[in-house]
């Protein structure tokens, strides 16, 4: 089955595809992007997706080349072409192309670039027994809810994490928790599920959201603050919520191990609503 690709209204392989060296995503990172999973071949929460999408380029004061109808097309067509059991879709759109200078025309056309590829989930070894994550001060730009394709503060994390030999880097603005590198963070205290607020400091996920709903529905208390680095040690739970995190379990974090090493029981149960949830 083919990786696909959708570029500038033309759908081409994924080997073909091709855009200017001068595109300002390439030589900015002048663009958003996001990530968007399917199950039973069916793209999850789209309209939340597309919705974030919408507020990024009008943050970045970006053109949005399609409506939500025609991006749902377009995707539902990838989706198809590819064929994949479960799908992983990525969208970038970017200022478009311009001779390099940092200051730019109000004209432009943007770039559309969207990609479909088979989706490789965790294992259920790792979902069962939980991962490990590293702190790491966070060094980002000061929008982090703008899905920027300005990733490099989160590559030099994951990158700390992966020579580390840990899954995640959680990060840290003084001394606060702000999320994952590559997904948002939530510790469990007293019953309670808390996670970093909506801001400039964080990127709101999708799952986010969906997971929070679900702590409401069971009647879990929800607060949104700040969380000191010494509430995640001494956290009872630790979880990441992401598109293809899911709910995950984080049992050590910088070689100290939360409770008694084991996915809690609230993480479970979120991650067993999510599940249902989503088939």
């Amino acid at each position: 089955m083919p990786d696909v690709a959708f570029v500038n209204g033309a759908f081409v392989s994924l080997a073909d595809a091709k855009v200017s060296i001068d595109d300002r995503g390439f030589q900015f990172g002048d663009g958003i992007y996001e990530v968007i999973r399917t199950y039973g071949g069916r793209p999850f929460e789209l309209e939340a997706h597309l919705a974030r999408l919408d507020r990024s380029a009008a943050a970045l004061d970006l053109t949005q080349p399609y409506s939500l109808a025609e991006w749902t097309n377009h995707i539902l067509e990838g989706i198809r072409r590819a064929a994949y059991p479960e799908a992983k879709i990525y969208i970038q759109l970017t200022r478009g192309v311009a001779p390099r200078d940092h200051a730019y025309e109000a004209d432009l056309t943007p770039t559309v670039v969207l990609t479909v590829r088979e989706l490789h989930s965790l294992s259920r070894s790792v979902q069962a027994a939980g991962v490990e994550a590293m702190t790491i001060e966070d060094i980002r730009w000061g929008r982090c809810d703008i899905k920027s394709l300005s990733l490099l503060g989160n590559v030099l994390a994951r990158q700390q994490a992966k020579r580390a030999q840990v899954f995640e880097a959680i990060l840290l603005k003084e001394g606060s928790i702000t999320e994952g590198a590559v997904s948002n963070v939530m510790v469990v205290r007293g019953g309670t599920v808390m996670t970093a607020p909506e801001g400039p400091r964080i990127l709101s996920g999708v799952t986010r959201a969906v997971v929070l709903g679900l702590a409401r529905k069971e009647g879990l208390p929800v607060q949104e603050r700040c969380i000191a680095q010494a509430d995640l040690y001494g956290a009872d739970e630790v979880f990441l919520t992401g598109t293809t995190v899911e709910v995950l379990a984080v049992v050590r974090v910088d070689g100290k191990v939360i409770k008694d090493g084991r996915p809690g029981p609230i993480t479970q149960r979120l991650a067993a609503g999510f599940t249902g949830l989503v088939g």
